[in-house]
């Protein structure tokens, strides 16, 4: 597939993440975490024509100079931004304005890609791809909390098909001490924070063949889990009480039975799923409960060729930071990862929402201990 054809993909895919959409859906943003999809529809657009078309395209016509303040999003060096927790107060430009602007942006860069670009250029694009790629699986996971939130459950696409998870029968996967080494490795891309490959040395470790199921995970709720601090990191503990934290997110109790909300609506919980949208708080206490650990992001990779892993990002014990010989890139572009390397912690795999062929062994995701709207799980260490 040419650099065209994995545009108008790419492009096509997040449109059609939206087409379950109403107008109004696209305008919400219940908490500062989640934005508004007609913001990401924007926000990816704004990305091409910031980083492609304005720099390399000459003659280009810029579809609106105050876009670029509301669609940047954290980009300090290309100027002054709308602030994320007011991305829902944007009424305009609308929807239909946002499509338009998408459109504009589409034509230009079709036109562009034409001919051969730089390998600099190339470079952005792929960039550009996999950028946008990010903010499909964030529209599906603001999707979910901004209609699961929604007083009246309302189902998002009842045709959705969630992957199975298949359960293995088996015996905990061993791995030796050793070093080993870890981070990406050849031509395919990669973000800057997978870089550099490096040995690391790791402890003799056991690992899960699978993630903690529904089931599991209530035997820790009904235990009383979430009412002893004993569990807890004394932040976590906090969090608990002060968000009065009971069960994972989209959890309901209804007549006696636990519910959660889905793509299909609301439905009875479903045992033998993994569970998920758990934040690192929950997944450190249900470790702590039954006596065991989360892996570290090394052993992790080390050991994620030997078990199935896709259904949900995966929380480790490793905090998100710089690999040796880490070196942000110049510009704009260095502000992608490296700034964010604080205060976060990493998870490892993939959700049922990542895009096909955007997963891979070395991705290093991170979030904050306390989120907990993306696809999150838990695999056991010991």
């Amino acid at each position: 597939m040419d650099l065209i054809d994995c545009y108008r993909a790419v492009r096509r895919h997040t449109e059609s993440i939206c087409s379950h959409l109403q107008t109004e859906d696209y305008v919400v943003q219940p908490v500062a975490d989640v934005s508004p999809p007609k913001w990401h529809l924007g926000h990816t657009t704004w990305f091409f024509e910031t980083f492609i078309l304005k720099p390399y395209l000459m003659g280009y016509q810029e579809y609106d100079a105050d876009y670029n303040f509301v669609f940047n999003s954290y980009y300090e060096s290309v100027g002054a931004r709308v602030i994320r927790t007011d991305r829902g107060n944007l009424s305009r430009p609308s929807v239909q304005d946002i499509y338009r602007y998408r459109e504009h942006v589409d034509k230009a860069m079709e036109s562009f890609l034409c001919a051969e670009p730089s390998a600099e250029v190339k470079e952005l694009l792929i960039l550009g791809f996999n950028h946008e790629q990010q903010h499909q699986e964030l529209l599906y996971t603001d999707i979910k909390y901004i209609l699961g939130n929604n007083p009246l459950f309302p189902a998002y696409d009842r045709q959705y098909l969630s992957p199975k998870a298949d359960h293995i029968d088996g015996a905990w996967i061993k791995t030796n001490e050793g070093i080993y080494e870890v981070g990406h490795q050849g031509e395919g891309f990669c973000f800057d924070n997978e870089l550099n490959r490096h040995k690391v040395y790791l402890n003799a470790f056991e690992i899960s063949p699978n993630l903690v199921t529904n089931a599991e995970y209530l035997e820790f709720v009904n235990a009383g889990g979430y009412q002893d601090f004993r569990h807890w990191h004394m932040e976590g503990w906090a969090w608990v009480n002060d968000q009065k934290v009971e069960a994972p997110m989209y959890w309901y109790q209804i007549d006696g039975e636990w519910h959660h909300y889905t793509y299909h609506g609301l439905e009875p919980v479903r045992p033998h799923e993994p569970v998920c949208h758990i934040s690192y708080y929950e997944a450190y206490a249900y470790a702590q409960w039954r006596g065991l650990r989360l892996p570290t992001e090394f052993e992790w990779e080390v050991a994620a060729t030997q078990f199935k892993w896709g259904k949900a990002w995966e929380w480790t014990e490793s905090a998100y930071l710089p690999y040796p010989g880490f070196v942000k890139a110049p510009g704009a572009i260095g502000e992608y990862n490296g700034k964010f390397m604080v205060n976060q912690k990493v998870l490892r795999g993939a959700s049922e929402v990542t895009p096909p062929g955007h997963e891979r062994i070395t991705y290093r995701n991170f979030f904050h201990p306390h989120l907990r709207w993306q696809f999150t799980g838990i695999r056991l260490a010991k």
